[in-house]
């Protein structure tokens, strides 16, 4: 559905996009991940025709994208991280005018404005203002206003940012309601564990470039770590978180505000090993915590940063 090959953007001496090459199946949803300046909005602004690019090619629906492709965006849903809604306009006339700009005929225009609305779950709000909605059912009215014309291919940069927890849940599940119904999805996030929850592909990029693809569970074969070990109000000497990295699978030995934190490789009894030495020592603990490898972990082993950097 899309597909971006060799994409170069360059800001004076910033290479912001370094031969980039994406491919979008459909029916996905697609998860692009990246700490900030990583190319992720630019890559979707080139997508968009909003940006002009120094090289490369992007096609969506098998069409070369330019800024007058008017036949083609109108296939296409944007829910930008910043809300986007007319202050002075209310739910219903908001959602009614973005959805104008695609629909024409009245009637049409106003079922799917209602399909929006209940879509989003604000029945109850058409008539009010944005400034007397919460943040939540803010966020819900911004991604009614780029969905109501039921595009194919939706871009979703952040919808959930700063959102209580019960809209949180309820976007999710409207993304995944959407993907169901037919809709293919590029969805940008902070939040790992929702990337984990409702995507079907992944990508991290970093200075401008694709460096990793694939399933959650592919990406987690790339790394290193196989189990993180943390271990709560313990008290250890230097020469003890040393011999603690010394254990068998340990790569990694993390100890701060008396909580330790040890990175080891797929093996069995990695916590069992590392409790032992510490009764063995005669050091006292409180809780213990064993998980396996997330996709925050790819993301720190893979780019070396934080993610909300």
């Amino acid at each position: 559905m899309v597909h971006i090959e060799n994409l170069v953007k360059r800001y004076g001496e910033l290479l912001a996009l370094d031969h980039l090459s994406l491919d979008i199946q459909e029916g996905e949803i697609f998860g692009l991940l990246g700490p900030n300046g990583s190319g992720k909005t630019t890559a979707i602004n080139c997508l968009l025709a909003l940006l002009k690019y120094d090289k490369g090619k992007i096609t969506i629906f098998g069409q070369e994208i330019q800024p007058d492709s008017y036949e083609l965006k109108r296939e296409i849903g944007v829910v930008p991280q910043q809300v986007a809604v007319f202050e002075q306009m209310n739910v219903y006339e908001n959602i009614d005018y973005f959805c104008g700009l695609y629909v024409w005929d009245k009637k049409e225009r106003r079922n799917l404005v209602e399909e929006a609305i209940q879509f989003a779950g604000l029945e109850d709000y058409r008539k009010m203002l944005p400034r007397k909605l919460s943040g939540g059912l803010l966020r819900r009215l911004n991604i009614a206003c780029g969905i109501a014309h039921k595009p194919k291919l939706i871009i979703m940069d952040e919808p959930t940012v700063a959102v209580d927890p019960q809209s949180r849940n309820r976007i999710l599940e409207g993304i995944k309601e959407m993907n169901r119904q037919g809709s293919t999805i590029i969805y940008t996030s902070h939040y790992m564990e929702e990337v984990e929850q409702i995507c079907s592909r992944i990508v991290i990029m970093d200075r401008g470039r694709s460096i990793a693809s694939g399933t959650a569970e592919e990406l987690k074969k790339l790394i290193r770590t196989g189990e993180t070990v943390r271990i709560e109000a313990v008290s250890l000497t230097e020469e003890q978180i040393h011999a603690i990295r010394e254990l068998p699978h340990v790569f990694r030995t993390d100890y701060e505000d008396l909580i330790l934190t040890v990175k080891c490789t797929s093996a069995n009894h990695n916590l069992i090993r590392v409790l032992n030495y510490l009764q063995q020592q005669g050091v006292s603990f409180g809780r213990v915590y064993s998980e396996l490898p997330t996709l925050n972990d790819v993301f720190l082993e893979i780019t070396g940063k934080e993610l909300r950097d």
